[in-house]
């Protein structure tokens, strides 16, 4: 079975080369043709612990790993506080799918505990005793749950690049406090469009390059073997439904996802195409509504204002993961996804098909809010439920309540929740009406006084740790950055 680039039919690699390459070599997306050719059991799959429904999603998807059972029992064993990794709490009148609970309190958590492991597997499966390099851009969860997930795997390094001023506190303090011999961490001046642009650019100018035992590969959703993990919470929700009574197998689930690169509610559709009764996919947008305008209209048009949110992990004007539906959707046409992705970058804009449009609309709903509308329903959630909503669950709650005062049936709807409301405490306390203090630590101490909810063990200590990355470069160093980095010996 071999993947293949989405801008090239040509450009092919196994499922462990396309884990550690990363990217394909014309800038394309690693992808299956077809994930129904699979004939996945996905009934059998419900019965499984969490674990054991990873690894067996997985297995059928990047199948050249020996022992995937065991790759995935190894990288989340111990680190996530919740026991099924993922749970599913009902609030109100829907579900919320708490992915919040590793050890970075953020849902990039579930597959940035098993990259690494994807990683080095992969690289014993090719032979090759190259270092890996990770160059990941990040808008605020990626980049902290990379460098953890990294840190001091031997054989690995890892660069993470953020944009100054354009992540939270926490989830900055997170990321410059980050021990490790074989991290790195580096602020842009720009935006996270800015930071993710100059990564895909590091990788087309080292294309060309001659690293020595150098492999550069990436942790960001570009990666299938970051992807394909966050499948399996998608069927690890339809089963606790199922096992709960609120379904019987075979019946839909709607899924409303707060997402800004497109890879978060992506998995959901490859969960579908797998064979998962998934009704609705809703994609959530806050301010930077790029993708609810492409959804509405096929227009996709990155020229517009950005804008800085409390929700900065959605502040994002280019959507990389959509790439791979385009490709889909388009009956697999890899000229026709070359095309469009050549005009984005050269126009900022493209438009696609009636035809596709239409196959979007059929699989996606879409919506926005903006910082008031979502800090009101923290206010409102809290009040009603006694349920404590971070700035981005909130976008994905609002929208949420707009499918839900249109749609026609009772299915029951689950709202992907991303992140701790302790990453983002200012945004949360302003929203339940207090006055938020200076001081970003204490903050977390406010909010808990105020609402009781326990501050997670790995962000009640961020304030004793010290800082250890400082450094902050322009956009166009970014490239000089990294060979100066991964000539050096030492870290």
């Amino acid at each position: 079975m071999m993947y293949q680039s989405t801008r090239d039919h040509r450009l092919q690699a196994s499922s462990t080369c396309a884990v550690l390459n990363g990217i394909a070599p014309d800038g394309g997306l690693y992808i299956l043709d077809d994930l129904n050719d699979l004939n996945f059991d996905w009934l059998s799959v419900l019965e499984q612990e969490p674990m054991d429904m990873s690894a067996s999603i997985l297995a059928a998807l990047l199948p050249e790993f020996p022992d995937m059972n065991a790759l995935v029992h190894k990288g989340y064993e111990g680190k996530f506080s919740a026991p099924d990794l993922t749970p599913v709490v009902s609030v109100a009148d829907r579900y919320v799918l708490e992915l919040f609970h590793g050890p970075t309190s953020a849902f990039k958590d579930v597959a940035l505990s098993l990259l690494p492991r994807l990683m080095t597997a992969a690289r014993d499966v090719e032979g090759s005793d190259d270092e890996i390099v990770i160059l990941t851009a990040t808008s605020g969860d990626t980049g902290k749950a990379a460098l953890e997930g990294f840190r001091d795997v031997p054989g690995t390094r890892i660069i993470v690049f953020y944009p100054e001023g354009g992540v939270s506190p926490i989830q900055q303090a997170q990321m410059t406090t980050q021990p490790g011999k074989n991290v790195c961490v580096c602020a842009v001046r720009g935006n996270f469009d800015d930071a993710q642009t100059g990564v895909k650019e590091i990788f087309a100018a080292c294309s060309q390059r001659d690293l020595g035992h150098i492999r550069l590969s990436s942790a960001n959703s570009i990666n299938i073997g970051r992807l394909a993990p966050q499948i399996a919470y998608y069927f690890k929700s339809y089963a606790d439904l199922v096992h709960s009574g609120r379904i019987k197998p075979g019946q839909p689930v709607h899924f409303v996802v707060p997402t800004g690169n497109f890879g978060d509610i992506l998995a959901g559709y490859f969960a579908k195409l797998l064979g998962l009764p998934v009704g609705r996919l809703i994609c959530a947008s806050n301010a930077n509504n790029v993708l609810t305008d492409f959804l509405t209209t096929g227009v996709y048009d990155k020229r517009r204002p950005f804008h800085k949110t409390t929700s900065p992990s959605m502040d994002i004007l280019v959507s990389s993961n959509l790439e791979r539906l385009l490709y889909l959707l388009s009956g697999c046409d890899n000229e026709y996804v070359a095309s469009l992705m050549k005009q984005l970058n050269r126009d900022g804009h493209y438009q696609v098909s009636d035809a596709i449009l239409s196959k979007l609309k059929a699989e996606f709903g879409c919506g926005c809010c903006n910082d008031a509308e979502a800090a009101a329903v923290i206010g409102r959630v809290w009040k009603e439920s006694g349920y404590l909503l971070d700035p981005h669950t909130a976008v994905a709650w609002a929208v949420a309540d707009q499918f839900m005062a249109r749609r026609t049936d009772d299915a029951p709807v689950v709202v992907l929740s991303t992140a701790s409301p302790y990453k983002f405490p200012a945004a949360v306390l302003s929203a339940l009406g207090k006055t938020p203090c200076e001081d970003a630590f204490a903050l977390m101490e406010q909010l808990h006084q105020h609402t009781g909810v326990p501050v997670p063990e790995n962000l009640a200590s961020l304030a004793d740790l010290p800082v250890r990355h400082r450094d902050v470069i322009d956009r166009e160093k970014m490239l000089d950055y990294v060979l100066e980095k991964v000539g050096e010996a030492q870290w």
